[in-house]
């Protein structure tokens, strides 16, 4: 069964904050294309699950977010992409798309989001850039409103200290040893 013309026309209107979204997560256009269309996909098949009294976006937000973490869990099953390849090809595509302003500051930007732990960069993006709140990336993402604040603060921290240029390692990477003499 076709789902509803207000249905589609309404999900034609979550396209531009989902590929934003999608690209965030994944850094590369076609990867982040290819989410958004799962996740329209998938919205379409189960429209009829979708609650009227929600917010469509967010509801669609919801399904990007759980095939973003599918495709986590098949990827961590295959071959990892060589890390001298992947940061390459981040800092080709942050060339080419440089910012209005300072174009190192979104290098420097885009280099210390990577660095962070996807759990902490998925809270810092609906947050900060998707202007989610507190209660609805907790629905969102299905964690507690008290994580949400936890794994922002963190992220907020490790982020500022990686662009103050900061000794502070970020979340989920070793600290640097010294030698003790």
């Amino acid at each position: 069964m076709l789902a509803p013309a207000a249905f589609r026309q309404q999900l034609l209107g979550a396209i531009p904050r989902l590929r934003r979204y999608a690209r965030s997560l994944v850094y590369e256009v076609h990867l982040a294309d290819d989410l958004v269309q799962t996740a329209l996909e998938r919205a379409l098949a189960h429209w009829h699950q979708f609650d009227q009294r929600r917010d469509l976006s967010l509801w669609a937000l919801g399904i990007l977010h759980n095939a973003h973490l599918d495709h986590r869990r098949r990827d961590a099953r295959t071959t990892p992409m060589d890390p001298a390849d992947l940061a390459a090809e981040m800092d080709a595509q942050s060339l080419a798309h440089p910012g209005p302003h300072d174009p190192g500051l979104r290098i420097d930007l885009q280099a210390a989001l990577r660095r962070l732990p996807p759990d902490h960069r998925e809270i810092l993006l609906l947050v900060g850039v998707e202007q989610l709140s507190y209660a609805e990336a907790a629905a969102l993402l299905s964690i507690p409103v008290g994580t949400v604040m936890s794994r922002l603060s963190r992220a907020r921290v490790a982020l500022r200290a990686a662009l103050d240029g900061g000794s502070q390692p970020l979340p989920g990477t070793a600290p640097a040893l010294r030698r003790v003499s």
